[in-house]
């Protein structure tokens, strides 16, 4: 039985028990019009509803409300040694950044119970992003027009992907592709950073003197327990993203870069990919966050790299993402998704 974040997350006679509204209460196939619900307007009356890109039927209710799920503001972090000493495992998955010689690692059991984590890592205004739903690890510089930025979540999803706001303007965006998609600032975008998505052995190895992020309270949530058991088993997500990719497991891995992505078993299968300049890799050694009840306990799925050639021969991390295959698909109906050659 889900516990109650997920019962929140997954059913409708659940959430309207806790006296939270649906934002779109349609079915599949069903149409709802394009306006504006009051329970909103009353939650948001800073937000600009007039402007958007999207289509607002298809903005729903996660069942959490505003800042539900909440985003760490003032992030705490501790030497690889403690973090060792805390229990974080060699083989958990955490999202790495380094930037001016300032490396630091958010651990997904941390992440799977904020999803956002708004920092400065040397001198660079960041924010840390994950969605477990859609398995989407991105981060963002949030600096915008002279300004920075600071996200919070919505508790509201489109095409299962999270939904965050700015705390500037209260304009909606959509994490996958770091695009407002409500408000004042509907149609902007937030430069994507390079990240890695790696164990925190692999980390740890790479930077001796890194930083990594730790509960601000230990005791306030259930770190280190998935509250979504099996979910990266399922043969589809738990909500309606108006259609599946054709050929690969909706629920598979993809490395995502642009409007092409790679699946995991490919990059596996070949352990290095290059196209052009671009250089993606596969090491074994990291464990699922979405399949045991364990964080630490998850079946391996490897560790990729995406790295780029530069003139001069080296190689350096390059922006991509890491997420669900459905979700490259929901966003990026005209992609491609490379995947290996069927066997049926």
């Amino acid at each position: 039985m889900p516990d109650t974040r997920m019962r929140r997350r997954l059913g409708r006679k659940w959430v309207m028990a806790l006296g939270i509204a649906i934002s779109v209460a349609t079915m599949p196939g069903e149409r709802a019009a394009a306006q504006v619900p009051s329970s909103w307007t009353q939650e948001w009356p800073k937000t600009d509803f007039s402007k958007r890109n999207v289509d607002l039927s298809e903005i729903k209710s996660g069942g959490p409300p505003k800042d539900g799920i909440p985003a760490i503001d003032k992030p705490v972090f501790v030497s690889i040694a403690k973090a060792k000493e805390a229990g974080l495992q060699p083989k958990e998955a955490v999202i790495s950044v380094r930037f001016n010689g300032d490396a630091r690692a958010y651990p997904l059991r941390v992440m799977m119970w904020h999803e956002i984590v708004n920092d400065t890592v040397g001198g660079r205004p960041v924010t840390i992003t994950w969605c477990p739903l859609c398995n989407s690890a991105v981060v963002f510089d949030r600096r915008l027009d002279g300004r920075v930025l600071d996200f919070g979540t919505t508790g509201k999803l489109r095409k299962s992907d999270l939904v965050m706001y700015d705390r500037q303007t209260e304009s909606w965006w959509q994490q996958f592709l770091g695009k407002a998609i409500v408000g004042a600032l509907a149609g902007k975008q937030i430069e994507m950073l390079p990240m890695r998505v790696e164990s925190f052995e692999r980390f740890a190895a790479r930077h001796a003197d890194g930083k990594v992020l730790t509960p601000n309270d230990p005791a306030a949530r259930q770190y280190g327990r998935n509250p979504y058991t099996g979910y990266d088993r399922r043969n589809r997500p738990y909500f309606d993203v108006g259609g599946l990719p054709k050929g690969v497991p909706p629920l598979e891995r993809v490395v995502v870069i642009g409007d092409r992505a790679w699946t995991f078993s490919l990059v596996k299968a070949k352990r290095r990919i290059e196209v052009g300049d671009l250089i993606i890799t596969w090491e074994p050694g990291q464990a699922s966050a979405l399949d045991s009840p364990g964080v630490a306990a998850g079946r391996d799925i490897g560790n990729v790299v995406v790295q780029r050639r530069t003139k001069d021969g080296k190689l350096v991390d390059s922006v991509h993402d890491v997420s669900f295959a459905f979700a490259f698909h929901a966003f990026r109906r005209k992609g491609k998704i490379h995947t290996l050659p069927s066997t049926d």
